[in-house]
C-alpha cells in the first residue's frame, strides 16, 4: 500500500510528520492521512513533492513499480513544475517490463516519450479512475488498425483486470505486452485484432498463465485522424 511505503521512506530518511509536512508546504494532519492510508489525498503536485523531499522514486511511491530510490537521471525526469497547474496529475509513459506467467510487472521510462500524459483532477474523478493506477504505453505493431496504430500512446487502468467483452485491454501474453480486444465466445475469453487481414492475426486464446490481463485501457493518444 502508498500508505506503508510513504511510512518505509519517512524511517530511511528519519522525516517526522512536521518536517514531511513542511517540505511538501501541507498541514501535518495532511501527512497524518496519507499514512492512514488515505492514499487518494497523495497524488499529483504533493506526491512529487513527497518523493523529492525523501528522495524516493515517484513511480514507486504511488504504485511500487520498479527500484525504490531514483536515480539522479530519474530524479531530473519527475522535477515537473505543477505549481501554474495543481489540478493536474501525471501519468507516466512507461515500457512494460513482464514475464511468461507472472502477474506482477516492473517499467522503465519510455525515454522516447519523456514528457508524462497530463489529465486534469475532475476528468479522473467523474470516471473512478487514480492516476497511481495508471500507466501510459506504445502500441506496437499493426494489429489493431484502424482502431489503434503503431507508436499510438494508451493509457491502462491496472485496477480494472476484469475481463469485459468488446473491451480494449493491455495484456502479458507469453512474456509479452500486447493491446487487444477481449471477446466472449463459446464460454471462452479470446484476444482479438480489430485488423480486418485475421490470417495474418488471428484470435489467440486467453487462459491460465499464457494470458494475464494488466489493465483495460481507458485512454489513447494519437496522431493519426
Amino acid at each position: 500500500m502508498l500508505s506503508e511505503r510513504l511510512k518505509k521512506a519517512m524511517a530511511e530518511a528519519s522525516i517526522t510528520q512536521a518536517e514531511l509536512a513542511r517540505l511538501c508546504g501541507v498541514k501535518p494532519p495532511s501527512i497524518h492521512g496519507w499514512l492512514s492510508g488515505k492514499s487518494k489525498f497523495l497524488r499529483g503536485e504533493n506526491l512529487l513533492k513527497a518523493a523529492k523531499a525523501l528522495n524516493v522514486s515517484q513511480q514507486w511511491l504511488a504504485n511500487g513499480i520498479g527500484p525504490m530510490h531514483a536515480t539522479p537521471e530519474d530524479v531530473k525526469s519527475e522535477e515537473i513544475d505543477l505549481d501554474s497547474h495543481p489540478d493536474l496529475e501525471p501519468v507516466r509513459v512507461v515500457k512494460l517490463r513482464l514475464q511468461a506467467g507472472v502477474s506482477g510487472f516492473l517499467v522503465d521510462l519510455d525515454e522516447s516519450e519523456a514528457a508524462p500524459i497530463f489529465f486534469r483532477s475532475d476528468w479522473l474523478r467523474r470516471r473512478g479512475l487514480k492516476s497511481y493506477n495508471l500507466v501510459a504505453i506504445k502500441v506496437a505493431g499493426h494489429s489493431m488498425e484502424t482502431t489503434l496504430f503503431e507508436d499510438d500512446v494508451v493509457v491502462a487502468n491496472t485496477a480494472d483486470r476484469e475481463p469485459k467483452d468488446g473491451e480494449v485491454f493491455a495484456v502479458n501474453y507469453e512474456g509479452e505486452p500486447v493491446v487487444k480486444r477481449m471477446i466472449r465466445e463459446d464460454g471462452l475469453w479470446w484476444l482479438s485484432s480489430d485488423n480486418q487481414d485475421q490470417r495474418r492475426y488471428p484470435k489467440k486464446q486467453c487462459r491460465d498463465e499464457a494470458c494475464l490481463v494488466i489493465g483495460r485501457i481507458v485512454h489513447r493518444q494519437s496522431e493519426r485522424i
